[in-house]
């Protein structure tokens, strides 16, 4: 079972997205469960957005994310896709992180994030 923290959801709208989420995958029998991180993550182009804890099965947090960012109309991110870096980089944890960021279940924007002290921080943003 995988557990990671590589999407967040609208912070206005994260508790009902938890909720709804939880919700959802247990109804459809979906290993998923999720939770609201301690910390937020703020973009000047999209807004703010909780972290979320989740663990369970990729392909079904990936769907249940952006079901829910259509059903409850609101902005997840969807992070866990990597540039092509050189190996040294990547032994050392410097890469980057390339997001997707969704409204309403549509592929708004492109996010670019780095890990700094086991958080992420926004380092460029690139709307659609």
């Amino acid at each position: 079972m995988t557990s990671a923290n590589n999407f967040a959801l609208e912070q206005a709208k994260s508790a009902k997205a938890i909720e709804w989420m939880n919700s959802y995958a247990k109804m459809k029998n979906k290993k998923f469960e999720a939770r609201v991180e301690e910390y937020s993550l703020s973009t000047l182009k999209f807004g703010n957005f909780d972290a979320i804890y989740w663990k369970g099965d990729w392909s079904a947090a990936r769907s249940i994310i952006i079901k829910a960012s259509s059903k409850l109309n609101m902005k997840v991110i969807e992070a866990g896709y990597h540039k092509k870096g050189n190996l040294v980089s990547l032994l050392l944890g410097g890469r980057d992180e390339i997001a997707k960021v969704y409204s309403g279940g549509n592929l708004i924007g492109n996010i670019v994030l780095k890990s700094k002290s086991g958080k992420w921080i926004v380092k460029s943003e690139k709307p659609i």
